[in-house]
């Protein structure tokens, strides 16, 4: 069983935490996945075999977190991580896949002075307005005014219900529209097969941020779930290379 938070907006997150030496590496997963995913339980058992503290977690309406999914939007999801990275002392190395890269990056920029290092994997800062907005026909638009809501077909399973919240929500989220500086190592992961996010997303977000060690992976023919062997071992990685560079 998980243990749980409670956000200071009355959420209760799901957590799981791994003791263990420091920097704290902190997995923030993707829309509508869970802490139970491939990546998260494998950098788990990597950071447990090496004695590294490690906490995976539940956004609220995610996993078994509370809320309803279609309760939340970008600003939620990222106040529910600062919580949980507020409850971990020291310096913290964040691994955000897909959705949690934006969430990372967020965190990044409202507490730089807690960051270590960051690794993103297949990460999607804006999507709700570069992707999802963008990519609307006239009848969605008019039907997410009107309704509130559509739903939009997934590889994963169930449709997504994408929120008229989520989108207005997320305009105010945006990371790549202002100056983003990112003190400290990082390592953006993509696969050049990903159907959800196109390699030029990475492209535009190594070329955004500023820093003064910055790398981008590219992997020839991975998918978005970024989860066989090699990008998994990849993804360890780039975590170890961080923690090195810092000193950790």
């Amino acid at each position: 069983m998980p243990d749980m938070l409670t956000t200071p907006q009355g959420r209760r997150i799901a957590f799981h935490d791994t003791a263990g030496q420091g920097p704290t590496v902190v997995f923030l997963g993707g829309f509508k996945s869970d802490m139970g995913g491939t990546k998260a339980v494998h950098l788990q058992a990597w950071a447990q075999a090496q004695g590294r503290a490690f906490v995976r977690f539940d956004y609220s309406g995610h996993g078994e977190s509370s809320e309803a999914f279609t309760d939340g939007a970008i600003g939620d999801w990222c106040a529910d991580a600062r919580a949980v990275l507020a409850m971990i002392d020291g310096p913290l190395v964040l691994v955000g896949s897909s959705m949690g890269g934006w969430i990372s990056l967020l965190c990044a920029k409202a507490m730089p002075q807690r960051i270590a290092g960051l690794i993103t994997i297949a990460a999607a800062p804006d999507f709700t307005e570069d992707s999802m907005r963008a990519s609307f026909d006239a009848d969605q638009r008019d039907a997410l005014m009107r309704d509130g809501q559509i739903a939009l077909p997934s590889d994963y399973g169930d449709p997504y219900i994408i929120t008229r919240r989520l989108i207005e929500e997320g305009r105010d989220q945006l990371v790549l529209r202002d100056p983003l500086d990112l003190p400290f190592p990082v390592r953006f992961l993509q696969g050049t097969a990903d159907m959800d996010v196109d390699v030029s997303v990475a492209m535009r977000l190594l070329d955004h941020v500023t820093g003064n060690d910055v790398r981008l992976t590219l992997v020839k023919g991975a998918d978005h779930r970024f989860s066989d062997p090699d990008c998994l071992a990849l993804m360890t990685q780039a975590v170890q290379q961080v923690l090195d560079r810092i000193g950790s």
